[in-house]
Formats: C-alpha cells, structure tokens, sequence
C-alpha cells in the first residue's frame, strides 16, 4: 500500500492539505519505509488543481494533520483515502493508521479578543 503523508519540512505531519505541496511517500510493505518525495508546483496543489492526471492519484491513503470536507471528497474520488490525524511523526500516523488507532486531530484554537 502507498501512502502520502503532508509534509512541508519532509520531517513531521503537517496540516492543511489542500494547499500542501510536499509530501513523504511511504510502501507499508513488511514495514513502512520511505520510497519517494513529492514536492510540487503551486499549482499542483490541490487547492489550485485544474484536473487531469495528479501525483496523488498513485496514492492508496493520504494522512495529515487537516484537511477540509472537500479536499477529501475531491481524493475519494481519485480513490484515495484521506486520514487525519493528530499525530506528528510519519512513522506512528502510518503504523496507527494500520494498528486501526488514528489519534484524533488537534482542535482549532479560537481566541477570545476582549474577554476575562
């Protein structure tokens, strides 16, 4: 199975996928192990994406920190699951991800101007 995790600094899970350009490629393989980088044009973001063939499309799962609803109907459709997760390291979101124990994304801070 081959799956992306977003990565901005190829080191640690980051969010926001649909504007994400970088990714980690993993094989699970007998046990994850790095195969490749993507590290894409602005406009192969998804978020600028104007159709056609796409990176992604080789993918089984992608895993990241965020993601909006229609990021991940847009990969449902290229038949590619979108996980995430609150997890930072590659390594642990994919063996979570296998061991079927996502842990749960971070919460969106909401700051409070004005309030005791």
């Amino acid at each position: 199975m081959k799956i992306a995790v977003t990565s901005q600094n190829f080191k640690t899970v980051t969010g926001h996928a649909g504007k994400s350009r970088r990714f980690v490629v993993y094989d699970t393989g007998p046990a994850p192990q790095e195969i490749g980088r993507l590290d894409l044009p602005k406009e192969m973001s998804m978020h600028e994406f104007q159709g056609g063939p796409h990176p992604l499309d080789e993918m089984d799962v992608l895993i990241t920190g965020s993601a909006g609803q229609g990021f991940i109907k847009n990969l449902a459709n290229r038949g590619v699951l979108v996980v995430v997760t609150g997890e930072t390291d590659p390594l642990q979101a994919i063996a979570d991800f296998i061991g079927g124990r996502v842990k749960p994304p971070l919460p969106h801070e909401h700051h409070h101007h004005g309030h005791p």
